[in-house]
This record gives structure tokens, sequence and C-alpha cells, in this order.
């Protein structure tokens, strides 16, 4: 039932909150329950280290870097990621087809990120959670329920996103 790896990404922002989330000792748990084995954490610009000590409690091996300009080696061997809700990020990993919870950042102001997110959980491509309820959101996911993204020509994703912000038709 092992399934492996989770990489966490934060890019090159700064979000600590979801950092601190993941280490928590019941999302560790509940990743283990799971049946992943292993947590990849990019810190990028945060204050928090997470402690390795934490994921050998719940036998989970934790690595984390701050940042590094491709990080598609961990994507690609990722059997779960947990990433901001950043559109560089979320697209990669949906062009990727690996299976994505989108944390969002409630803290900033006039979040286009979370309406983002939310349009993509509700075509079904991901699932969306805030840092307080990643673990509730871990719990009741179901996988295998999520539909594949298609990548399309970029002028058919700026036409959509268009629509979808409310510009007029160029």
């Amino acid at each position: 039932m092992t399934k492996g790896m989770v990489f966490v990404t934060v890019g090159s922002t700064l979000f600590d909150a979801l950092v601190e989330a993941v280490c928590r000792p019941e999302c560790l748990a509940t990743l283990r329950k799971l049946g992943y084995s292993s947590l990849v954490i990019q810190l990028g610009k945060g204050n928090f280290i997470p402690d390795k000590s934490v994921g050998e409690a719940e036998n989970i091996e934790i690595e984390y870097f701050t940042y590094k300009p491709n990080v598609d080696e961990y994507l690609n061997s990722a059997d779960l990621v947990i990433s901001h809700a950043g559109s560089g990020s979320v697209f990669e990993t949906l062009r990727a087809q690996r299976p994505l919870v989108v944390v969002v950042n409630t803290l900033l102001m006039d979040n286009h990120q979370s309406e983002l997110a939310d349009e993509l959980a509700e075509r079904k491509y991901l699932y969306t959670a805030s840092p307080e309820t990643l673990v509730d959101t871990l719990r009741t996911m179901r996988l295998d329920s999520l539909v594949p993204y298609q990548s399309s020509e970029p002028s058919a994703l700026v036409t959509t996103l268009d629509q979808f912000l409310g510009f007029p038709p160029s």
C-alpha cells in the first residue's frame, strides 16, 4: 500500500503556514495512514524549518530545501503534490498528471489564487484546502475521482481565464 513520496511546494513565496501544516503530527499520521512514506518540502522564502524527528515518529522521511530552479524531478516522482495556489505551480503539476491538493493562503488580500483553485477544483482537476483544513481534505479526498488535466494551446487557456475573470473577448 506504500505510495511513496509527497512533494510539497510553496514556489518562491513565503508560506510557512503550509509547511507547518504538513509537518504537524496529525497531518503526518494521516499521510502515513494513506500509505505515503516520504515528504519532500520546498520551503521557498519561509522561516519555518521542519523537524525531521517528527516524521520519524510517524515513520515518514522528511527532506527539505529552500529553492531549486527546476523541480521537475520531484514532480515526476511524486505520488501526491501539495502546493500553494500559484498558477505556475498548479499548472506545472497538472501538466505532470500528478494528483494535487492546492492549499490557499487565506492571509493574502484580494486572493485571485483562490478563485483559480476553486474553479479547477470545481472541474475536478484538484482538491483545495487551507492550512487549517488540510488534514480533513487529505482524509476525505478520493484521488481516483480526479479528472486528468488535458493541456491545450496557451491561447485557449488565456481565453478561458479571460472569460472566467470577466474580460471582454479580444
